[in-house]
């Protein structure tokens, strides 16, 4: 025993000598410093390792769209939903999440920012305002009153020009009560938390809208209030605003434009917002504060439209198309090219040659512009994305988008479950995502949760997908969703591994797809989709399309499907059959599940009423990632 305990006591002297014998002299030589070969292979590992999944656009009772048409839900409220809580909803439904977010960004309109609240608690800041006199004497003067009031307010928060407000006090406190709320539910490792707003510009009813993004606390974003459209009628004027803000805080902002769909031609153009033609100087701003776009969320997706992708049999999903965001204007033709995602890749490519930088050199993510204080993205989960769309028997033909002309109405059965934005990161921390948002290691889903990671690299060989750490060999030879390959090296041919999960709760895997933009010597864009892994033993044939489909599993009548069909997980290496090194070019992920029932379909089995025919009764669910870019110079 006297053994034992001398042991003991020598082996605790090493353990508190030895560290303070190497730093004895007060100095810390680069010896210590310099990395030990150890036996723990994820000691001090500093690549990002884990995938986050949370809702960057996102609205309550604040917003005058929201709190005046039925939303009761506070940022409370939601918050405490996002972290997994079951709530009730605006209409007195119990409803949950499957597992909870990993983050939630609060996103009100900053135009007349918590005014609905304000009405209902006749709040003394309103009633001191002259014009908030006159809408509270009008809001409160009966029905027909409340109806002219949100029909003023209507007009105000998203065609005028002109703050009603005479002091910003409201705003103020609105906005520093939800700094504190937001700071009390982040949980640094568990739940993060982001403030922002959204920019809510819409001139002559055409989509410009920006969510900003913070990435601190309430000891720097208190320093600011929220921009409008009031502040600011260009897009110009919010760039010069978020570096307004960097420069007083020393914090982090970014923009981020969504519903390019409803800008008719106006989000992607290849002019300045003013019609001068595109500069240097504005192409470097506009990818500077909007690194990022929301490819996917209730207003429909933005990917592509079969008429710019006719080669694409995937591109006619989720489409809102006939207008703009106001149902004032149709939609033209001419218009789409400058409305999606792929297209304004395509576009980018040819403005770096042109102008020297690429304004559309973006990540994508995905969110849900919920303005129920809900963040639901799932089919069979589906809870509306506005009061009056919550789960009923007859919310399919409520209106949406009212208009005069009926071709350019959108009714509810036309909304979209969509969306949620994953982050590779290396901790579930406001600085963190941030980091991978800024880099753009983001991408987009349409509500579930399937993993999806990309490298791109010149010195990648088949082997390297199958190894177990394909993920450390990723970043050491290559670049991950949102990076860049540079020139290429002589004789070299870029390189690409894939790895996709299915979403533990949701549907097995149909393909994984890259799709390939390309600027040719002439100056003419190009694109190309190539298979790069199926799944149930279906063939890949030489032009790199495997034409079979999955086949389908839904059994309408129940709004029920298996997984016998698909994968669960897929993998692929892939090597540029088409590589010329003097074409700049993008690559970007696509990956699709099986058919499942469209969250339409589960709600006619439930209530048990006639499908929409204005929408399909299955869909695929997917996953758009970030591109990964070569320059040829």
């Amino acid at each position: 025993m006297r053994v034992f305990w001398a042991l003991l006591l020598g082996m605790a002297a090493a353990a508190v000598g030895s560290p303070a014998s190497a730093f004895d002299d007060g100095d810390v030589r680069p010896e210590d410093l310099a990395p030990k070969r150890v036996y723990s292979p994820y000691a001090g590992r500093q690549y990002p390792d884990q995938v986050l999944f949370g809702d960057l656009h996102f609205h309550t009772n604040l917003s005058f769209d929201a709190g005046l048409i039925g939303t009761t839900l506070t940022p409370s409220d939601g918050l405490r939903f996002a972290r997994g809580e079951k709530v009730i909803s605006n209409t007195g439904q119990p409803v949950q999440l499957v597992r909870p977010l990993d983050f939630l960004a609060i996103t009100d309109h900053a135009e007349l920012l918590g005014i609905a609240t304000a009405l209902q608690t006749s709040s003394p800041l309103l009633l001191d305002d002259p014009w908030g006199r006159h809408i509270y004497d009008l809001f409160n003067s009966g029905e027909q009153g409340r109806m002219q009031a949100f029909a003023e307010m209507l007009e105000i928060g998203t065609v005028r020009g002109i703050n009603p407000f005479s002091s910003p006090a409201l705003t103020k406190s609105i906005w520093n009560d939800l700094l504190v709320t937001l700071d009390e539910y982040n949980q640094p490792g568990v739940f993060t938390t982001f403030s922002g707003f959204e920019w809510t510009f819409s001139p002559q009813g055409d989509n410009l809208h920006r969510v900003v993004i913070f990435a601190d606390g309430a000891e720097k974003t208190s320093a600011t209030v929220p921009f409008s459209f009031f502040d600011g009628p260009a897009p110009e004027k919010l760039w010069d605003y978020l570096a307004t803000y960097e420069e007083k805080t020393g914090g982090r902002a970014i923009a981020i434009p969504h519903n390019a769909n409803l800008s008719n031609g106006l989000m992607f153009s290849d002019r300045k917002f003013d019609g001068s033609p595109m500069t240097a100087d504005y192409a470097a701003r506009r990818i500077r504060w909007e690194p990022l776009h929301e490819v996917s969320q209730m207003k429909g997706d933005e990917e592509t439209h079969p008429l710019l992708s006719p080669d694409d049999e995937f591109a006619d999903f989720e489409r809102w198309d006939v207008g703009n965001i106001s149902g004032s204007a149709a939609k033209k033709p001419e218009m789409l090219q400058y409305e999606y995602a792929r297209s304004a890749f395509r576009l980018g490519l040819k403005l770096q040659r042109e102008i020297g930088v690429n304004p559309y050199k973006m990540g994508l993510n995905a969110s849900t512009d919920t303005h129920t204080g809900l963040s639901t993205s799932r089919e069979e989960n589906y809870f509306g994305k506005m009061a009056h769309t919550e789960p009923s028997a007859d919310r399919f033909d409520r209106e949406v988008v009212p208009a005069a002309d009926p071709a350019l109405r959108i009714v509810t059965a036309q909304e979209s479950a969509s969306g949620l934005t994953a982050v590779w990161s290396r901790e579930n921390s406001r600085s963190a995502i941030f980091d991978a948002l800024a880099r753009k290691e983001v991408y987009a889903t349409t509500g579930t949760r399937l993993q999806v990671r990309v490298f791109g690299g010149w010195d990648f060989d088949a082997n390297d997908i199958a190894n177990h750490d394909f993920v450390a060999i990723g970043y050491r030879k290559g670049v991950p969703m949102g990076g860049d390959l540079g020139t290429a090296p002589p004789d070299k041919t870029p390189g690409f591994m894939v790895a996709a999960l299915r979403d533990p709760d949701g549907a097995n895997l149909d393909r994984i797809q890259i799709i390939k933009g390309w600027l040719d010597a002439a100056g003419e864009t190009h694109e190309k989709i190539y298979d790069i892994a199926v799944s149930g033993g279906r063939q890949i044939g030489e032009d790199g399309r495997a034409r079979e489909p999955v086949g389908s599993t839904v059994d309408i009548p129940t709004a029920t499907y298996t997984n016998t069909i698909g994968a669960a997980s897929l993998t692929a290496f892939w090597s540029d059959p088409d590589f010329d090194p003097a074409e700049d070019a993008f690559y970007y992920v696509r990956v699709l599940e099986i058919p499942t029932p469209r969250w339409t379909t589960y709600d006619a089995a439930f209530f048990g009423v006639p499908l929409p025919e204005s929408v399909p009764p299955t869909l695929q669910d997917r996953a758009y990632t970030s591109p990964i870019w070569y320059t040829s110079n």
